[in-house]
């Protein structure tokens, strides 16, 4: 026998307190929930009596509505019942809410793993891990594309907001996640696309600052005395060599091979992870003097320059797996310079990114011209390169304003 309830979800509560009032369908102990489209506040709720308490204004129009709702499941789930004595909870709420033949995590998982190979690792991870995100909030794997509207969506800014205290740039990233599965179902004509609830949601992006080393704070990095055996000290010279070596990406640095580095000329001729582009350019006397630091005796060309990459295989894998290997590897140097930078006392976290900030801002402050400093960051338009220029200004204009009397 199926049983069907109003359930306040007080974990979803919104920045005002109020919470979702759902209906709630339980069969052979599995449940389902099912939205009235309503939101109260705690102190309006009678739990044992089922009802919207009268202090509410308007509490009998909204109590004869949610009267309607839960007659017209019982009535329903009577009537499936009579017909189908195997009627599970899931069929129940087909029954009460109108059938909907797509899911959205199996459509999603399914469509995710068919464009994995368009996708890097850390893309497909992030895509995965934010659908996991959402399931764990709704917590109903047989969620419907049609179950989707503002008022869940909604509700789960909230709970990223209050409850995993992930800022707006995060909860806008959950957003586009789900409204490309969306757009992807949309275009199989598989939901309408009069029904897409992202359309009236506000979005915001917190504010950002790119931090950099200053000078000073980039030579206690290099200086850092490091003892012990272990992966620490590579991965330190690695971030200063990139500030040596027009802020190069991670991924580019750790599958540089001696084929692509001309010791006679100082130069690094190599295709860029990210960008596909062929890139040349010359580094600087810190780096040459870290690639020695590194060089073994009589190395092949196609050997990697750094021993980041245990794999002696890893050009003739396939891009899945190199990709695999270098998020690896990024999340191992995310863990030693995070320790380096806390030794150091760094009022910020210190990222391998932050190598190619330094660079930029560096090479600024000593005058480089920034088309120069543009195209050794391989930057597509210089439009980018001179967001470094604004922060070089920023800084300029609090020297006035403590110097200059």
């Amino acid at each position: 026998m199926a049983s069907v309830k109003l359930i306040l979800r007080l974990q979803q509560a919104d920045a005002t307190g109020a919470c979702p009032l759902y209906i709630r369908v339980i069969k052979d102990r599995k449940s389902k929930l099912i939205t009235t489209g309503l939101k109260l506040l705690p102190k309006d709720w009678d739990e044992a009596k089922q009802r919207i308490k009268k202090s509410m204004k308007n509490s009998a129009r909204y109590n004869a509505f949610l009267d309607q709702k839960i007659a017209d499941a019982s009535a329903l789930i009577a009537d499936s019942e009579r017909r189908s004595k195997n009627i599970t909870a899931k069929k129940l709420k087909e029954a009460i809410k109108g059938k909907d033949n797509v899911e959205f995590f199996k459509y999603s998982k399914d469509k995710l793993k068919k464009l994995q190979k368009t996708y890097t690792v850390s893309t497909y991870d992030n895509y995965l891990a934010q659908l996991q995100k959402f399931e764990n909030f709704v917590n109903d794997g047989d969620l419907c594309f049609h179950d989707i509207d503002i008022v869940l969506l909604q509700d789960y800014m909230n709970y990223m907001a209050n409850t995993l205290k992930n800022n707006k740039t995060t909860q806008k990233l959950a957003m586009i996640v789900l409204s490309i599965m969306f757009k992807y179902a949309q275009a199989e004509g598989l939901v309408e696309d009069s029904h897409y609830p992202f359309k009236n949601l506000k979005l915001e992006v917190a504010p950002s600052k790119r931090q950099f080393l200053t000078e000073d704070q980039f030579e206690m990095v290099r200086k850092l005395k490091i003892n012990g055996i272990g992966k620490k000290e590579l991965y330190r010279d690695l971030f200063v060599f990139s500030v040596s070596a027009g802020g190069l990406r991670f991924s580019d640095v750790i599958t540089l091979r001696w084929k692509d580095y001309n010791e006679e000329e100082n130069t690094i001729n190599k295709q860029i992870t990210k960008t596909k582009r062929i890139h040349r350019m010359k580094i600087g006397e810190t780096a040459i003097k870290i690639i020695k630091k590194y060089k073994t005796e009589n190395p092949e060309p196609e050997d990697l320059i750094f021993p980041a990459i245990k794999q002696t295989n890893f050009h003739s894998l396939s891009d899945i797996e190199k990709d695999r290997i270098i998020t690896s590897a990024n999340r191992l140097c995310s863990t030693h310079l995070d320790n380096i930078g806390k030794e150091i006392k760094l009022p910020f976290k210190l990222t391998y990114h932050l190598s190619r900030h330094t660079f930029a801002t560096m090479a600024l402050n000593k005058g480089m011209r920034i088309e120069h400093v543009s195209k050794l960051m391989d930057h597509a338009k210089i439009s980018t390169t001179q967001i470094y220029a604004k922060i070089i200004d920023e800084e300029l204009d609090k020297a006035v304003d403590t110097f200059v009397i």
